[in-house]
């Protein structure tokens, strides 16, 4: 017969308010005398060896992740790089016109000229939008700043609010699109003769376009008039 448990154990007094004196000395020595008591139940068992073992291993192969993972540059850095910059000796007008004869026929593909559709504003407006304009030939028609009316050039880079441009001066400007409206010409065949069909002409309000060019891809396209100019 199990000898009665220590009256001072606390364990004994919390099973004393439930159970009968024969049933606290039977439960006391099957259940609670020979198991271990976690002051904190949530932690795992550092008594494991199995455990530490999985343990050591998730975080060595999570420090190994960060180890060989380079962190990415910062705005700050990017700068000090110049890595969005186009260097002096790129700055030169012809290096691009083969960059906008691509651009011209991925937009007459875009358009589906080859196809002899119709072109109108409601049909053509979404397909510009969701374009790429990095290498057309942006001429500022009409804009708030009269500097910049007048300003033509080879899209090389395309941001969220401006247009970067290389002039046939062999200048890179950079042109706002808020406020200022841009108008480009399409051959509608590859080499344009001087007798052939007139390229169509479009004009583009620089406000509807802030938007960066992977942006605009799923962007819906929404007439309405801009009293701004």
């Amino acid at each position: 017969m199990p000898s009665p448990p220590p009256s001072d154990n606390p364990s004994v007094a919390l099973l004393s308010r439930a159970h009968s004196p024969t049933s606290v000395s039977r439960i006391h020595t099957e259940k609670v005398s020979k198991k271990p008591l976690l002051l904190r139940p949530t932690e795992p068992d550092v008594s494991n060896a199995r455990g530490k073992r999985q343990r050591a291993a998730l975080a060595l192969a999570r420090d190994s992740r960060k180890s060989n993972k380079p962190r990415p540059l910062s705005a700050k850095q990017k700068r000090a790089l110049c890595l969005y910059e186009i260097p002096k000796e790129r700055r030169k007008y012809s290096l691009y016109v083969g960059l906008h004869a691509m651009w011209c026929a991925y937009m007459r593909e875009v358009l589906g000229l080859g196809e002899g559709a119709y072109v109108t504003a409601a049909s053509a407006g979404p397909k510009l939008v969701s374009a790429d304009f990095h290498g057309a030939l942006l001429e500022v028609v009409r804009s708030r700043c009269v500097g910049r009316v007048g300003v033509k050039g080879i899209v090389v880079k395309d941001t969220k609010f401006t247009f970067v441009v290389v002039t046939p001066a062999d200048e890179v400007k950079t042109v706002p699109k808020e406020h200022t409206i841009f108008r480009f010409q399409l051959p509608l065949v590859e080499k344009q003769a001087e007798d052939g069909p007139r390229p169509l002409v479009f004009e583009l309000h620089g406000s509807q376009f802030e938007n960066r060019a992977p942006d605009r891809a799923n962007r819906k396209f929404k007439q309405h008039f801009s009293p701004d100019l």
